[in-house]
């Protein structure tokens, strides 16, 4: 129990009635949770306003109302009215955990795509440094013995700072956020500062949510200007493309408001740079360039989107105080990234196809990933992808074209249909490939073997399966889109299903049935 003026300390807020006396036993949004001694804080949503439970709360016993100006009502309990109660939502609950933010090292990492890559490089680093690393992202939520699936790659206001106090009691030293755009937008990291903040790209995602490119950069943007400490480190990867790079564009801004002095670019013609670099299928080799000295690095993850990664990292754990040649040591220890290019295997892999499970769904991660892969040169390069149901519909055709121009052959799927009829999304995707030019397989006639070709297979399970059967061992099969995650959302519900497990039965299938291995 809290008393309820003491967790006010950085709440601007207005009420008539005596509040002295108040404790607080809980503080939640969500009014369904509410007991007798809860503070309920009313806040608006996209779909959902938490102002219409007002009165259900107080029926359920809450202490007092936290509602926006000239939005409470007449109540038995206090009401406290301030101007954006999203953002009271999140200092109470801080007040009320006692913040215990301030009592670890935080670092942000905030991107469209590379955030939980980077996340578990950080980890890694830390984690062999002897320091004790916690991860909140879209994996899950975690620090050394204890894990928790997540259900939002940045928890609520409460959640997140529930699970930080939880972490620091746990003697956790460094926690490491995946920050969304949504998290930004929603005022969820209230309460919080970071003392360090990655940014590693943007490119097109989440426009069912933002309006434009513009809102989305700017819902980013704000985790640098907002949340970042005033002695914060801000690490900024580069595109390479000086004047339309969104990295670039960060930088710079960053750079006229708080000087460079605690700011670190990476990439090309960056503080920290790649050189002489080669990508095998084993991983990335490459010499890195930093203010503080040079390092041989040797990653197993593989690709120049895996080696910005890397890189940004490297920036961070500079600011961390790492010593150059420390960094390179630890990173080729760490190898594997559930769903991130990760190679699927069944034991016979000289026989098998190369196989690999991606969680890419934008179009510029697909396209990273299948230039990647068709850097490696294979025999044929064949992809399984599809698109997200309920999300931003733009993006469909865009994916579509760039499977088809840089795959040999393209198994359209379903991904997460969600509320949306399948064939609906498959049709919008398939429209990128046909502006393409490639053609849709047409059974006999054609053959399977012959040229660049796409076919829509509405079951993932057997667009996985038919895709493996398809490959001979000289060539990649990339499965796309869903990466760690271990179901998929349809009209129907949830259900389980696992991209890794479906790839791994079916190379024991195929080396049972003898497949051709060409």
């Amino acid at each position: 129990m809290k008393k309820l003026v003491s967790l006010l300390d950085k709440v601007n807020y207005q009420t008539s009635q005596d509040i002295s006396g108040i404790e607080i036993a809980d503080v939640t949004a969500d009014s369904r949770e509410v007991r007798e001694g809860t503070l309920f804080v009313a806040v608006p949503g996209r779909t959902v306003d938490g102002h219409d439970f007002i009165a259900e709360a107080a029926a359920r016993g809450c202490a007092a109302v936290v509602s926006g100006q000239g939005r409470g009502e007449d109540l038995a309990c206090p009401v406290l009215e301030v101007a954006d109660t999203a953002l009271a939502l999140g200092e109470l609950a801080a007040a009320f955990f006692s913040y215990p933010a301030e009592e670890m090292t935080m670092i942000a990492v905030t991107g469209t795509n590379g955030k939980t890559t980077s996340t578990y490089l950080l980890e890694g680093l830390l984690a062999e440094n002897g320091r004790r690393p916690g991860v909140i992202g879209t994996v899950n939520y975690r620090y050394p013995g204890v894990e928790y699936p997540a259900p939002h790659t940045t928890p609520d206001s409460v959640t997140l700072h529930r699970l930080l106090r939880e972490m620091a009691d746990h003697q956790v030293s460094h926690v490491i956020m995946e920050v969304s755009s949504h998290a930004l937008s929603q005022q969820r990291l209230s309460g919080l500062k970071f003392d360090l903040a990655l940014f590693t790209n943007l490119s097109r995602d989440h426009l069912d949510y933002h309006s434009d490119m513009n809102e989305y950069f700017a819902a980013k943007q704000k985790l640098f200007t907002r949340y970042l400490k005033p002695d914060g480190r801000a690490v900024i990867v580069l595109s390479g493309q000086s004047e339309t790079g969104w990295g670039e564009r960060l930088f710079n801004e960053l750079a006229a408001g708080r000087g460079t002095e605690r700011l670190l670019s990476c990439g090309q013609d960056g503080d920290v740079q790649a050189g002489n670099v080669s990508f095998t299928m084993d991983g990335t080799r490459a010499g890195v360039f930093t203010p503080k000295g040079n390092f041989q690095l040797f990653s197993p993850l593989a690709g120049e989107f895996n080696l910005r990664n890397l890189l940004g990292v490297t920036g961070v754990a500079l600011g961390l105080g790492m010593e150059p040649e420390v960094i390179g040591n630890i990173l080729k220890k760490v190898s594997v990234v559930p769903g991130r290019l990760e190679r699927i295997r069944s034991g016979d892999d000289e026989l098998n196809p190369a196989v690999f499970v991606d969680y890419a769904h934008t179009p510029d991660a697909l396209e990273n990933v299948l230039y990647t892969l068709r850097a490696l040169q294979p025999r044929r390069l064949i992809v399984v992808f599809g698109c997200g149901g309920d999300r931003d519909k733009g993006k469909r055709p865009m994916m579509g074209e760039i499977a088809a121009r840089l795959a040999d052959i393209v198994l359209l799927t379903s991904d997460n249909p969600r509320s949306e009829e399948p064939r609906v999304i498959l049709s919008a995707v398939e429209q990128g490939i046909k502006q393409a030019a490639c053609p849709r397989f047409n059974g006999k006639e054609q053959g399977e073997e012959s040229g660049k070709w796409y076919d829509i297979v509405e079951s993932r399970s057997q667009a996985i399966a038919t895709a493996i059967r398809l490959a001979g061992k000289t060539d990649i099969v990339l499965i796309s889109g869903k990466g760690h995650e271990q179901y998929q959302l349809t009209s129907a519900g949830k259900i389980f299903f696992d991209d890794r497990r479906e790839a791994e039965g079916s190379l024991v299938k195929r080396k049972n049935n003898g497949t051709s291995t060409l």
